[in-house]
């Protein structure tokens, strides 16, 4: 993070433009919505500049820039919005030897604070920023958000402002307020005042914090939320808005740290990963915390790589959870044979290739790989090994030597989804040698089947293929 981001009380604030051409124009007006004390020093003023002054009262000094001036007044921050570089430079060095904040317009080296692209819904406040690598760009994320955010939001922190109190007063725990908003903000409430039923909306708020009960509000629960194979974009709406609930997130290794930064910030986060040989927490630990934090009274996520109902011991999970009567919620997602298989460019199933598909476990038990080979071996059926590359050399040779062609193509994909991805094609007889030679990573997903043979074709996602 190259800027710290934070909302500066500027009312009555001394600042300082030097510069009174048209990029201090852009300047002016944010000052002046923030009720700054404004001084702008320049040899001339545009017209507009010089209205904006008479209107509110901001002092304008004809002459030329010295550092003097910055001695003058005690200001707390200053703009340079010339179009001489050299000046600018003079101006932000004097300001660092005075200890003086400084925004160089168009100059973000040498700056200590730039100015975000915002958007404004009344008292809510989105600022945008990219550090001063592309204001463009800053302004291009604005106008997607400004599609995002309606202008019912203005209205809705109103009559939030307005009812804080009143709410405050009526919960007797502090928890309760929060699980309160996040309940109104997240229902028919909100629904109300941006379809503008704003007098509707009054009256089902205050019928809601009259009836509000605090003892069922602050039960703990369990959120089982998979978080789909690696792309952040692959999340449901209902994955998200849980991960901004949780009061306590458990995630596992397959989860990409991308997905992990969209927990609350404000969450506690406890990794649970599991290694090959390597349980940091065992799964009967796991299961323990998520009833003690649950029993509480937090909300807790239980966040899993890919679905929790395939191969993620969801249902173990919540198995626990029932026999301990908390209540909780299942959130299906992308699982990784379906994401890796179509970011790969391989359809699972194919009206010519096949017409059906399994998913198995390749995980080794005691070093072995107990399963029904002769039932895998279907015509026109691509099979998907999960947790397969370490048992690949067992996975290969045991389908060969049960039946299946030596020649059927197969594709190893690592990291799926992630702009990481890797892709090794081969054949059956010869992907062990592949593995060996070229040393690919977990997490894997092996597809095995004539679909494989569809990749070059039907491939679309920019990644590192390893023919």
């Amino acid at each position: 993070m190259k800027y710290f981001p934070f909302f500066l009380q500027l009312d009555k604030l001394p600042c300082l433009i030097v510069g009174g051409g048209t990029v201090a124009e852009r300047k002016l007006d944010l000052l002046v919505k923030a009720k700054a004390d404004i001084t702008i020093l320049s040899l001339e003023f545009t017209d507009y500049i010089l209205a904006l002054a008479k209107k509110n009262n901001i002092t304008c000094i004809t002459g030329k820039y010295s550092s003097q001036i910055l001695k003058d007044k005690k200001y707390k921050f200053v703009i340079s919005a010339t179009n001489d570089v050299s000046l600018n430079e003079k101006v932000a060095k004097d300001c660092s030897d005075e200890n003086i904040i400084v925004n160089v317009v168009d100059q973000p080296d040498i700056c200590d604070f730039i100015f975000p692209s915002i958007l404004e819904r009344g008292d809510i406040t989105v600022a945008v920023s990219t550090g001063g690598a592309s204001p463009v760009l800053a302004r291009v994320l604005r106008t997607k958000l400004e599609t995002m955010v309606p202008a019912g939001y203005g209205r809705l922190a109103e009559i939030v402002s307005a009812n804080r109190i009143k709410v405050r007063e009526k919960m007797k725990k502090f928890s309760s307020n929060k699980i309160f908003w996040e309940q109104m903000l997240n229902g028919k409430f909100l629904e109300l005042v941006l379809a503008g039923k704003n007098e509707e909306a009054e009256v089902f708020l205050n019928q809601q914090i009259d009836e509000f009960d605090e003892d069922i509000a602050n039960q703990g629960e369990v959120y089982l939320v998979g978080a789909g194979p690696g792309d952040p974009d692959l999340l449901t709406f209902k994955a998200l808005r849980l991960m901004q609930q949780a009061d306590v997130a458990l995630y596992d290794r397959l989860v990409h740290p991308s997905i992990v930064d969209l927990i609350r910030r404000d969450a506690t986060k406890i990794y649970v990963g599991k290694e090959r040989d390597n349980h940091v927490v065992r799964q009967d630990e796991i299961n323990q915390l998520l009833v003690k934090y649950a029993k509480e009274g937090k909300k807790v996520l239980r966040l899993k790589g890919g679905d929790p109902f395939i191969f993620g011991r969801g249902g173990e999970e919540i198995e626990t959870l029932a026999e301990e009567k908390i209540a909780f919620q299942v959130v299906p997602g992308v699982t990784s044979a379906s994401g890796c298989s179509t970011y790969s460019g391989i359809p699972l199933t194919h009206r010519d290739y096949a017409q059906s598909c399994i998913f198995v476990t390749g995980h080794l038990k005691e070093g072995k790989l107990d399963l029904n080979w002769e039932k895998l071996i279907q015509p026109n059926q691509t099979i998907v090994f999960y947790m397969g590359l370490v048992s690949i050399d067992i996975i290969c040779s045991q389908l060969i030597k049960n039946g299946m062609s030596e020649s059927t193509p197969c594709a190893l994909v690592q990291q799926g989804t992630t702009n990481t991805q890797k892709e090794y094609v081969s054949t059956l007889q010869n992907m062990p040698s592949v593995v060996k030679t070229k040393k690919p990573q977990a997490p894997t997903i092996f597809i095995i089947g004539g679909v494989v043979s569809l990749r070059d074709k039907l491939k679309w996602y920019t990644a590192n293929a390893e023919d």
